[in-house]
């Protein structure tokens, strides 16, 4: 690692993970040299897998960046768009462009999105762990079995609160490490896992850090996740980057306050969902960056051996790009033996949705409220989000249905759902979809205010390409004419 000017810090990489040779990247201050960054390969879309590339660093103040393609650039586009980023192209390979603050970055030449660059500029981390403290148990690079670190944690004479992952490769042979309560995992920049992390029956658990859990290699049989927290609480995740994990980037079950913050994760086989919660409570999802190959983030109830409701549920500032299925769904799983479940008091807030991917209509929808297993879905509101061109797909999908795949029993009622200040730029032949079930099984109360689409307010169903039957009412459009 490399600290220059207190304001960039750049870190290494284990010999072991593959490089990408279709960018360069440099990054500087206004007062400091040229620092080459790491460019990892990640693997994207499941559809038709493909390398894609990826670099990080942290900083603070301003930074110039350098990025330089090997191939000939005819024209660039920085993304999410609404980031609105000045760049300079200089010569045929390179690009230039200042930045003032952390941004997650999709860097796309000549209209690739499949082989381009993710550039991950984070802000400086300002808790980080002496790892010469007494406290902290610090764990060099190599491969080893879980119940060494329990071990060696409980052999010390000083209590270990953290437990510091050294920058370098780390395997865990036993594949999973079960974290014990009042425990802080950190993983330094530099520092590669190959292993998941386990909350199980467990409360007051930090993992985080500037390092990569790298899954990439581990057979899909295993679903294994990146992150899983099942009957805990308390609990955060913070800073880390996921690569390529056999299941779900984290899974969530049964578990109360939880804070995730700063995840960056891309993932490219089947059912490898970004985020995904089962009967949980009071969520927090802020500034993350899911690049899936199956639901970005999914909020559900009850769901094999997680019983119960789902509310308070928060997602913010963050970026979603599906390369397969929902970027946001809502509401498949419950308790279909008894009367089903609440999933209440949901909000996303300022989100950019880059992709949207769906070659089956029943899994259409950037943003899916699909409400099976005699759920109910009430009270979500959807902010300040913006929706680019993506694939294949639809921009609503908002229904009490029954999936005969994953569903026993239909789903019991959508209501008091509020869209504001949403916007898409784009076009999509698909419609929008509203509909209930049957005349109990209903969409009540679907509210869209300042909806636009390519600039255009949209003041009714047929303006926004909406279909909605017979089973859906009070669903309305408004807007204010003048703001834009």
């Amino acid at each position: 690692m490399s600290n220059i000017d207190s304001k960039l810090v750049a870190y290494s990489a284990p010999a072991e993970l593959p490089r990408s040779h279709n960018f360069k990247v440099r990054v500087k201050t206004l007062e400091g040299d040229w620092v080459e960054l790491v460019t990892y390969i990640v693997r994207v879309d499941m559809h038709d897998v493909r390398e894609a590339a990826m670099a990080t660093f942290d900083f603070d103040g301003i930074v110039q960046v350098e990025i330089e393609s090997s191939v000939h650039i005819e024209h660039a586009v920085i993304r999410p768009l609404s980031f609105q980023i000045p760049f300079a192209q200089e010569g045929n390979h390179k690009l230039r462009f200042t930045l003032h603050q952390a941004v997650k970055l999709s860097i796309e030449i000549n209209g690739e999105r499949f082989h381009n660059l993710h550039l991950f500029a984070n802000a400086l981390e300002l808790e980080s762990p002496d790892a010469s403290g007494a406290n902290v148990l610090v764990v060099e690079p190599g491969s080893y079995e879980t119940q060494v670190l329990h071990s060696l944690m409980e052999q010390r004479e000083q209590a270990t609160d953290i437990i510091y992952l050294a920058p370098g490769l780390h395997r865990f042979n036993d594949g999973h490490f079960l974290i014990p309560s009042n425990t802080t995992v950190y993983i330094a920049g530099g520092a590669v896992v190959i292993g998941s992390f386990v909350c199980h029956h467990v409360e007051n658990v930090v993992i985080c850090g500037r390092g990569i859990v790298y899954l990439r290699d581990i057979e899909k049989t295993t679903y294994w996740r990146s992150v899983q927290i099942d009957f805990s609480r308390n609990i955060v995740v913070k800073d880390i980057i996921s690569i390529d994990p056999p299941h779900y980037s984290i899974h969530l079950g049964q578990s109360g306050n939880v804070l995730i913050r700063n995840f960056k994760s891309f993932s490219t086989r089947g059912w490898c969902d970004g985020i995904d919660m089962m009967s949980c409570k009071n969520i927090r999802i802020e500034d993350v960056f899911l690049r899936t190959s199956d639901d970005c983030i999914a909020v559900y109830g009850s769901r094999g051996v997680f019983k119960g409701d789902t509310a308070n549920v928060i997602v913010k500032d963050s970026i979603l790009w599906a390369d397969v299925a929902h970027p946001i769904m809502i509401g498949c799983h419950g308790d279909h033996e008894q009367n089903g479940d609440k999933l209440e008091n949901l909000r996303f807030e300022n989100i950019d949705i880059l992709e949207h991917h769906e070659p089956q209509d029943g899994y259409w929808g950037c943003i899916a409220i699909n409400v099976g297993d005699k759920n109910t879905v009430r009270h979500a509101i959807f902010r300040n989000i913006r929706i680019e061109q993506f694939e294949l797909g639809r921009l609503f999908d908002i229904r009490v249905f029954h999936n005969v795949r994953y569903n026993p029993a239909p789903g019991e009622r959508v209501e008091h759902i509020y869209f504001e200040d949403i916007s898409f730029n784009g076009s999509c032949d698909n419609p929008s979809v509203i509909a209930g079930y049957d005349e109990q099984r209903i969409v009540d109360g679907v509210h869209f205010h300042n909806l636009r689409i390519n600039g255009q307010l949209i003041k009714s169903a047929q303006e926004g390409n909406f279909e909605c039957n017979e089973f859906q009412r009070n669903v309305t459009f408004s807007g204010d004419e003048n703001l834009k």
